[in-house]
């Protein structure tokens, strides 16, 4: 099928598939309702195809797509796994979909019951003694977390301004830091690419709210300095955030509120079923110890212990505020119950065992083919560096391209930062060992090429409905169509 056809191309007079019934009545009286002004002075310009037709064109266009369901999607720090069909089904349920969000407490008490029973799976899993909900993707709920630290350090009379961050961070990190108005010290990783407590001693002071560290890093590697880490913070009066971006290798292994850390966000649409490469909303939650609990944003589902009932709680003085109306994003905060209920404690633990072997395994594939600047036994994740392709005049954006004619995703690339050329690939705990093999043999065979075929690189991607932009032109343009 040619991609450059239109709808419109296919027209043809008298063809059509389901006609509406010509209306009952009056037309002048139905037509009174419409203002003069939005009324059409001729039909619209709708193309004449059959239903047949126009189902084809809509499933061409969603195939075009790069989904999860269609191919692997290794895209490194975005745990990109399969989603359960069965969380679907559940968010779809009319006594939940079809809930306003306004109705009392007494009218939604199955939709609370939920969230306080996530929120009870959530905190035993990560270790935390209270929770907020509301956060409606991971970058608001580092945002929570640093608004509790103001709030913590405000009620003690310290005026802090400073947050700590690795050089492995995301991006969201320091973004993050400054929205809620403090100021990012950053500190670099050792030659093992974690942190060491010298580092943070060399830089904290009274000054020093807090921290943030992304743990498993960004690189993949577990911080196994981290109760150091989290007594230098604590003797400096400063507290210790996780961003739970990777939280996909600790379920079931490790809780990070017994480890030292304060606060945590999760990504419930990451780690929790409903990856976001769909397009869809996200789901934050902020997990914080009992000593921060009472600055969560408000409200906070909470159950009556004489009663039973759940209601929302707003009568929390020292709270942040509220950050999201409603219930937050309440359809993936049903997905995330299904799937923790689904799986169970043992369930959860052997997505991280998995998750955590499929990327050993594929990193050992590669191993002959790719530098590792920081290898080592790596968590989830892990990230290569194409500095050895670079020197034959192949960058790893000309690799990534050449990946998507194979029905691959590409990995994410130039990330972490302290990586020239990276690859960062994660696997994910639902990749069979066939498409990790198959994965693995096209990154070889793409390496390979830079030597037999660099031109072939250098112009990919050559199988795709669009081909390579012109990068600037594009983000200038923002028009990346087919012109005739």
């Amino acid at each position: 099928m040619d991609e450059r056809v239109l709808i419109y191309d296919k027209s043809s007079p008298g063809a059509g598939g389901y006609n509406l019934p010509e209306p009952e009545g009056d037309e002048e009286r139905l037509l009174k309702y419409i203002p003069l002004k939005y009324r059409r002075e001729e039909e619209a310009a709708f193309p004449e195809v059959t239903e047949g037709e126009v189902m084809r064109h809509y499933i061409g266009l969603s195939v075009k797509n790069h989904h999860i369901d269609k191919g692997f999607y290794p895209l490194g720090s975005c745990t990109m796994k399969y989603n359960p069909k069965i969380n679907d089904r559940v968010a779809s349920l009319p006594g939940f979909s079809e809930l306003h969000p306004l109705v009392p407490c007494m009218a939604a008490s199955g939709s609370l019951e939920v969230m306080y029973k996530l929120g009870e799976s959530l905190k035993e899993i990560s270790g935390f003694g209270a929770i907020s909900l509301q956060p409606a993707a991971g970058a608001q709920g580092e945002f929570v977390g640093l608004l509790i630290m103001r709030a913590y350090h405000r009620d003690r009379g310290n005026v802090r301004r400073k947050i700590i961050i690795p050089d492995s961070a995301h991006g969201t990190n320091p973004a993050s830091v400054t929205l809620a108005g403090y100021e990012t010290v950053q500190i670099k990783s050792s030659e093992k690419g974690i942190l060491s407590a010298k580092a943070i001693e060399a830089v904290i002071d009274d000054e020093t709210a807090g921290m943030m560290l992304t743990n498993p890093n960004t690189l993949g590697l577990f911080e196994s300095d981290i109760k150091r880490m989290a007594e230098v913070i604590h003797e400096a009066g400063a507290l210790l955030y996780m961003d739970g971006a990777n939280l996909n290798a600790q379920l079931g292994l490790v809780q990070p509120g017994k480890i030292g850390f304060d606060i945590l966000h999760f990504n419930l649409h990451k780690t929790f079923s409903t990856p976001h490469g769909g397009g869809g909303p996200g789901a934050g939650a902020t997990a914080v110890t009992e000593e921060l609990a009472p600055y969560l944003p408000v409200p906070v589902v909470v159950k009556d212990n004489n009663s039973g009932e759940f209601y929302l709680d707003y009568e929390r003085p020292k709270s942040i505020g509220r950050l999201h109306m409603h219930y937050g994003n309440f359809a993936n905060v049903l997905r995330a119950y299904a799937y923790i209920r689904t799986l169970g404690a043992k369930g959860l633990r052997r997505i991280s065992e998995n998750a955590i072997l499929n990327a050993n395994y594929l990193k050992a594939l590669l191993r002959e083919e790719f530098d590792i600047p920081f290898d080592g036994i790596c968590q989830h994740e892990f990230v290569l560096s194409c500095a050895r392709q670079k020197k034959k005049g192949i960058r790893a954006l000309d690799m990534a391209k050449r990946i998507l004619d194979f029905g691959f995703h590409a990995p994410t690339v130039y990330f972490p930062l302290i990586v020239p050329e990276a690859f960062m690939i994660e696997p994910t705990e639902t990749e069979s060992r066939y498409t990790l093999d198959q994965f693995a043999r096209t990154l070889i065979s793409i390496s390979k090429e830079a030597d037999s075929d660099p031109e072939i690189l250098k112009t990919a991607p050559h199988m795709t409905p669009v081909r390579r932009l012109d990068e600037v032109k594009a983000a200038r343009e923002l028009d990346v169509g087919f012109k005739s």
